[in-house]
């Protein structure tokens, strides 16, 4: 268990680096950027945020057993 979490973080962080560069991308190039679309990107990049500090805080959890 504890030789896939680090793929998994990996993972993680590199889907919040996706949504973050598509916020930034659609906010500057889309004139019409949509409220909605915009919070959407948003929720969605700190729900990831937020699975990568559990992923990470596991792992140290684990490395500390």
């Amino acid at each position: 268990m504890s030789a896939i979490l680090p793929l998994l973080l990996v993972v993680a962080m590199l889907a919040t680096l996706a949504v973050l560069f598509v916020g930034i991308i659609s906010f500057a190039f889309g004139k019409k950027a949509s409220a909605k679309n915009a919070t959407r990107l948003m929720a969605a990049r700190v729900a990831l945020q937020g699975v990568a500090v559990a992923l990470f805080g596991l792992m140290v959890l684990i490395s500390q057993i």
